[in-house]
């Protein structure tokens, strides 16, 4: 089958989310400026398209002072900036956006988090709704237009901004969400739907779902999809590596890293958790995904784990799919993003979402 070209992100762990032994903290990988600047600059020579900056309250460092201070290190490498909308006022956010994306050349993309403002719980509905509303905003705004916004949560009226984009329209604004308010909210707002790794009937009926969403408005999407990575040699090398990751866990710690992140409620955290439940007893919920992973973080819980072909077929099948990009990471994420450039992506046609 001759796919078009995907566009394929590693991840830099701007949250404390990198280690040797799940659930075993490493003071050489906690989130540092200097440890996730090197994951970046890693995925940088690896020849990655973009690369996630993910965003937390309580974990890690700043991802907008971060990816400011990456955008002049970065000479090819798309930037794909995580924000938490309920922390940020668009405008502010919209000027942010734009003047990173001069700095950058055009190259950044941007991550919609429909997150609570910290201290603060809103029920699911508001929360999209307040989401899709800041999107709408941003779009807007980064397109260069006036904008008159009168909505249930901001009411604006702004003059086209003098500072927009280095193209003069919006980035992509890439976002997730499994309730029924975050599928509407994407169907309305969002370029690219991201979802986290599931079986592939899982993955067919969220395409197929979102698909018609979204035309109802008269609208299309992309599709992203998010998942670990450990690829070696031999499938039973990788698999052996999967495990070692596991292999100083404590069930009790691997609990509380779930429940500290703010989502950990989310109907998506929700779904990883199902999945885990229901693999087999080694962890392998279909062929070469493994959710032993999801032991030990919230979000983003199952592997593609394999050697080098399987990885490359797994990738390729989720492509015929309708999948047009990958977030992907490993542990340590520097390490693995060597081996994945090196191994799988020289054999995959990918390159940034247009």
């Amino acid at each position: 089958m001759n796919l078009p070209p995907c566009e394929v992100s590693w991840f830099s762990a701007l949250c404390d989310d990198d280690y040797e032994f799940l659930g075993v903290p490493d003071a050489q990988l906690k989130s540092s400026w200097e440890h996730c600047r090197n994951i970046v600059m890693q995925a940088e020579a690896g020849g990655f398209d973009n690369i996630l900056l993910p965003s937390g309250y309580e974990l890690g460092i700043d991802t907008t002072v971060f990816a400011a201070a990456m955008a002049p290190l970065v000479r090819r490498m798309r930037l794909l900036m995580a924000v938490r909308i309920g922390e940020m006022w668009p405008p502010q956010l919209a000027r942010q956006i734009a003047t990173l994306d001069q700095i950058l050349g055009g190259r950044l993309t941007v991550n919609i988090i429909s997150s609570d403002l910290p201290g603060e719980k809103l029920a699911s509905g508001p929360r999209y709704a307040r989401t899709l509303e800041a999107m709408q905003i941003l779009k807007t705004l980064l397109n260069g237009e006036a904008l008159e916004h009168r909505g249930e949560f901001w009411s604006l009226s702004l003059k086209p901004p003098r500072i927009t984009t280095h193209s003069g329209k919006a980035p992509l604004l890439y976002f997730g969400g499994l309730s029924e308010d975050a599928r509407e909210a994407a169907a309305k707002g969002c370029d690219v739907y991201l979802m986290w790794p599931d079986k592939r009937e899982a993955v067919v009926e969220i395409i197929t779902d979102m698909k018609a969403r979204a035309a109802k408005y008269g609208r299309s999407l992309k599709f992203g999809y998010r998942a670990h990575v450990v690829v070696r040699d031999t499938e039973a090398e990788a698999r052996t590596a999967a495990n070692r990751l596991l292999s100083k866990l404590d069930d009790a710690v691997g609990a509380e890293i779930r429940a500290k992140s703010l989502d950990s409620q989310s109907a998506g955290v929700q779904a990883q958790a199902a999945l885990r439940e229901t693999a087999a007893e080694d962890g392998y919920a279909e062929a070469n995904l493994w959710t032993g992973v999801g032991r030990a973080r919230s979000g983003c819980g199952a592997a593609i784990v394999g050697d080098p072909d399987q990885v490359l077929a797994k990738l390729n099948d989720y492509r015929s799919l309708g999948i047009d990009a990958f977030v992907l990471s490993g542990y340590p994420h520097a390490a693995e993003a060597d081996l994945f450039a090196r191994h799988v992506l020289p054999n995959l046609n990918h390159g940034p979402l247009v």
